[in-house]
This record gives structure tokens, sequence and C-alpha cells, in this order.
């Protein structure tokens, strides 16, 4: 287990699934932790599972007024931070001409608006040589039908990612992307979806994986903690945690 003794961080959007396995290991580790999330039902989960060993804060990224809110509330608790992990997002199966101005909305507000304000607001309170971690999507260069605007919103996340790497340079503070394929999380990543959609979607997913796997939250959260604290010579840079899915891996026949 790797010791974050004396560090502190903030996951937006750590309640559940690749977040929460996150917000887990650096309690584990020891690490004073702050995580963010919309709904009640996940933000009681989450209290349950890291009990009073975490900061658990409602907040909606995709609301100009909570992200000042939630700036506030890190300042209060936390002081100045050593790693963001922004991780909120959401996701909606849609054809291009079934888009509606709704749904663009929804995903834009919280995948972009939300993610790139809330960055803002507490880029202030990371300390120098701090990190930042954003969660991005293989569909984020790919061509999946049905994810035209979310590939569009996640593109958008890993281009000003970029932009801020450089820009915060002088700070000496990290920025870096990890981009996971098919993970097994209670949603799926997808909005709203029913069970049978959601075990729909995993048969996709395992099949179209050259691993024939999900990944766990686990091998998702053991890649964002490297680019937040070992990576130390990292900025700028993409990890796919995809199982091969984004690197048009050739597989053999059975």
């Amino acid at each position: 287990m790797s010791s974050y003794k004396g560090k502190k961080a903030v996951i937006v959007g750590g309640t559940h699934g690749m977040g929460l396995a996150v917000a887990q290991a650096l309690v584990a580790g020891g690490a004073d932790v702050l995580i963010t999330g919309r709904t009640e039902k996940t933000l009681d989960e989450a209290r349950r599972v890291l009990g009073d060993n975490a900061y658990v804060v409602r907040s909606d990224i995709a609301d100009l007024r909570e992200i000042a809110k939630l700036g506030t509330e890190v300042s209060e608790k936390l002081g100045q931070i050593d790693f963001l992990h922004m991780n909120a997002g959401i996701s909606e199966l849609e054809p291009y001409d079934q888009v509606t101005e709704a749904s663009f909305d929804r995903q834009f507000s919280t995948n972009t608006k939300g993610t790139f304000f809330t960055t803002q607001r507490l880029v202030p309170l990371i300390r120098e040589g701090g990190a930042i971690v954003f969660t991005s999507s293989v569909a984020d260069d790919s061509g999946t039908p049905g994810m035209v605007v979310y590939s569009a919103t996640k593109a958008a996340v890993r281009s000003f990612s970029k932009v801020l790497a450089a820009e915060l340079l002088p700070r000496k503070i990290r920025v870096n992307v990890v981009s996971p394929g098919f993970i097994d999380t209670p949603t799926m990543g997808v909005a709203g979806a029913t069970a049978d959609e959601r075990a729909a979607f995993m048969a996709i997913g395992d099949a179209v994986t050259p691993m024939k796997r999900h990944g766990t939250p686990d091998e998702v959260a053991r890649a964002v903690l490297f680019l937040g604290f070992d990576a130390t010579f990292t900025t700028g840079e993409q990890i796919k945690v995809d199982g091969g899915l984004g690197q048009n891996l050739s597989v053999s026949p059975d």
C-alpha cells in the first residue's frame, strides 16, 4: 500500500465507481480527502464506505454557484491541497439525429463547462508541485456511434488539459489525463440506463475490448494515483486504461 500520509486531495465525482476507488486508496494511505457527489444515495453510500476518514460534500459542478461554494469548503476543510482529481461526468447514448438541445446541454454543462470552472476555482488552492488528473474516456478520440456529444465533451477536456499543463508549469503543477475504456461501475457510465441496457452495454464491451473483459475501478485508480503522485516528470500526458481498446490491437481468433 502506498503512503499518502500528509497529503491532501480533492476528488470531484468521488462517491462511486472510479472516483470512490481513488478515495479509498488515498484514505487507506493516510491522506486527508474531500470528495463530492450530486445524489443523496451515492453520498450516503460513500459516507458508509469511508466513514469518518473523508469529507463527503454535496456539489453539482453544473452549477457555478455551487462551484464557488465548493472552493470555499475545500479551503476551510483542507486549506492547500496536493492533488485534484476531476472525475465527474455523465454520458447519454444517442445517435446524432436523436440528440436534443437539453441532452447536449446536460453533457457539456457537466463534462466540459463544469469541469473547467471547477478546476479554475480550485487551482489557486493547489500547492506548488501538486497535480491534477482529469478523467476523460477512450471515446475522446474515437468515432463510436451513439456517443457524438459525449465524445466531444471529453475531447474538449483532453484539449484544455494540455493547455493547463503548459500554463501551470511556473507553479510546477502537473496536469495529466486518464482515459478509461469499459469499466465495471454501478452505472456503466451511462445516465438513466436500465439494468438490461447496462448488461447489453457490458456484453458489447467484453466483445470489443482486446483483453475480452472490463476493467475494474481499482485498475483505473492505480493509473490515476500514478499520474497524481509517482509520475513526477510527466505532464500533459494521457494514459488509456482500456484493455487495448484504443490501441487498434489485432486479436488472434480462438
